[in-house]
């Protein structure tokens, strides 16, 4: 009887590939599971300690919320620890995943990434009318300095929207 070596090996790829799929389906969930939580105060809590970056006891983060009772960060506490956002060490509660949805994490701040579009189409706009400015304006110059300044004011929107969304 003939055996082939590669024959007990040709099996383990395709286990593997059905845990890696499996792995990632999981991931997927959690990722939906955690944007279905991150809800108003819970939200609040959350966007909290992303911010803090050491840990924080629910005392320290209901005086610096403003909420009613400790009772009431604990069970957002609870909400994000289900969802494996957050977990508990000695010296309180830290972030165990960031999800900065639109949002880039500078030191202790929180910056919508419009912002930076925002900034750079300011830029273009103030080169545009600083240095291409014709003596006579014709209308292209006009066309695309109406263009920038109109996607410079979306992005303006959107950048406040979003500063706003995160503050509250």
């Amino acid at each position: 009887m003939l055996q082939f070596p590669f024959f007990r090996y040709s099996f383990k790829p395709i286990r593997s590939i059905k845990l890696f799929r499996q792995k990632e389906r999981q991931k997927s969930l959690t990722n939906e599971n955690a944007a279905r939580v991150l809800t108003g105060t819970t939200r609040e809590v959350y966007y909290f300690l992303v911010k803090v970056s050491n840990p924080v006891g629910v005392r320290e983060i209901q005086r610096a919320l403003n909420l009613s009772s400790v009772s009431v960060v604990a069970y957002h506490l609870d909400k994000l620890e289900e969802a494996g956002l957050v977990k508990q060490k000695e010296g309180g509660y830290t972030v165990a995943k960031v999800i900065l949805k639109d949002n880039v994490r500078i030191s202790h701040f929180l910056i919508p990434r419009y912002f930076f579009y925002t900034v750079f189409t300011a830029l273009i706009l103030i080169i545009e009318l600083a240095f291409f400015r014709p003596e006579v304006i014709d209308r292209s110059y006009f066309l695309y300095t109406l263009a920038t300044a109109t996607v410079f004011l979306i992005f303006c929107f959107e950048t406040i929207k979003k500063w706003l969304d995160n503050s509250t």
